[in-house]
């Protein structure tokens, strides 16, 4: 029997590992490695991590602004002058003199 959308899976305040990584649209194994290196808010109940959807959605903002923010304007060095090859410059000697 497939879900309706009714019947699509609920976004709880708290969510497992499952739930939330369905949220973020990630794998539960990329989700554990976030959460166990700190990258992404979690706590951990027992041995399960829990997720709550409104830290979640901060963490996603704070993370869009910064995506969001002006990249640092790039200073060129300045040009050089062209460099004249050493054939020519073999050239301006001979009828220079």
């Amino acid at each position: 029997m497939k879900a309706t959308p009714a019947q699509a899976v609920e976004v709880r305040e708290v969510m497992d590992i499952r739930q939330a990584a369905h949220y973020l649209g990630i794998s539960a194994d990329s989700l554990y490695r976030y959460a166990a290196t700190g990258f992404i808010p979690a706590f951990r109940i027992g041995n399960r991590w829990r997720f709550r959807k409104s830290r979640l959605e901060e963490w996603m903002d704070s993370r869009s602004v910064e995506a969001e923010a002006p990249a640092p304007k790039l200073v060129r060095a300045q040009q050089k002058k062209p460099v004249r090859s050493a054939r020519m410059l073999g050239r301006s000697t001979r009828t220079g003199s």
